[in-house]
């Protein structure tokens, strides 16, 4: 069976409108770790901080590492964490004026900071053989994705 790579999708005829998206995703880790991360007792630094960084570098090269995504004006990024005892979920909201969504680069984001979290509490994380047997990131998906005329 012969393929055929088509490239990028041809965004010219489409209208210039306001895209937002909405994407969330979780960081399981130990009581402990969460805990080190809410009294800023990690040794690397301030964990959210650098994450909610993390996530906006990545939210505007998200077609560097998704190449059949579109480069877009981000106009807005905002990250938000909920740090639970034995979880951190991330929210990333970006927007955009543009002929393309922004699901993808909201995606981007929310992975890029929860691996950001691992990277930054490993060493809490980690058991005496050096595996993570708690650790793990779970449920990133878009839960808003809007459009309108502007």
């Amino acid at each position: 069976m012969r393929t055929r790579s088509r490239g990028m999708v041809d965004i010219t005829e489409k209208p210039v409108m306001k895209r937002t998206a909405t994407a969330i995703g979780v960081v399981r880790l130990k009581r402990s770790t969460a805990e080190a991360i809410g009294s800023g007792n990690v040794k690397k630094g301030d964990v959210l901080s650098t994450a909610r960084v993390a996530a906006i570098l990545a939210v505007k090269e998200t077609p560097r590492t998704v190449p059949m995504c579109h480069p877009i004006p981000v106009t807005s990024v905002v990250v938000e964490f909920d740090l639970r005892p034995e979880t951190v979920e991330a929210t990333v909201a970006v927007t955009s004026v543009g002929k393309t969504g922004v699901e993808m680069e909201a995606l981007t984001g929310v992975s890029v900071a929860l691996l950001n979290i691992w990277d930054m509490v490993k060493s809490l994380e980690k058991d005496e053989t050096g595996n993570y047997p708690t650790t793990a990131i779970e449920a990133i998906r878009v839960v808003e994705k809007r459009k309108e005329a502007i």
